[in-house]
């Protein structure tokens, strides 16, 4: 069995690397925070949106659910529109260490995106418009893509501690001599 923190290293390479398109931005150089440039899922009203996820594995991941948050706004209904916070199932309830990060972004936040929940919301004026709208909520997601889920935006988002840029380094830029053990 190998050790949490080598899953981490695992994990997070796993989601930076060649076969995936995810962008990956270590804060501190610890890779236990990071942010995910994430695309919304084709063939919805998210379709063309990008966004900058912010991730925090605890110290007992992959037993314990990484936290996700949205650094730029997005309107859904199981997404608290002010903090980002995302409310889902799999990942806070029914976490299991047979998922990983790569889940997370390809399966789990583009089901979110697509089916969301309004019996169960963190954002009441969206989960209300969806249900008695769902044309005009369509209308409203398209334009907070438009206007908040632009390359621009997700790269000028910032959480509420203020941690500039300059605190961040990209996954990207390690070698295989930069973390003991870790095979790139």
């Amino acid at each position: 069995m190998s050790s949490p923190r080598r899953r981490i290293e695992t994990d997070v390479m796993k989601l930076n690397s060649l076969m995936s398109d995810y962008e990956v931005t270590l804060v501190n150089d610890n890779m236990q925070e990071f942010y995910v440039r994430f695309h919304g899922p084709k063939d919805t009203p998210f379709t063309g949106g990008v966004w900058k996820v912010h991730v925090e594995l605890p110290d007992q991941y992959p037993y314990k659910s990484p936290s996700i948050g949205f650094m730029n706004k997005i309107f859904h209904p199981n997404i608290d529109e002010l903090s980002g916070s995302v409310c889902l199932d799999v990942i806070n309830q029914t976490w299991s260490p047979m998922f990983d990060m790569i889940n997370i972004f390809e399966v789990f936040l583009p089901q979110l995106l697509r089916y969301p929940n309004p019996t169960d919301p963190l954002n009441g004026e969206a989960a209300a418009l969806l249900m008695r709208e769902p044309t005009s909520y369509e209308v409203k997601v398209k334009e907070y893509v438009t206007r908040y889920a632009t390359k621009e935006a997700a790269d000028a988002a910032t959480d509420e501690s203020g941690s500039d840029d300059d605190d961040m380094s990209e996954v990207g830029s390690f070698s295989d001599d930069d973390v003991p053990g870790l095979e790139l």
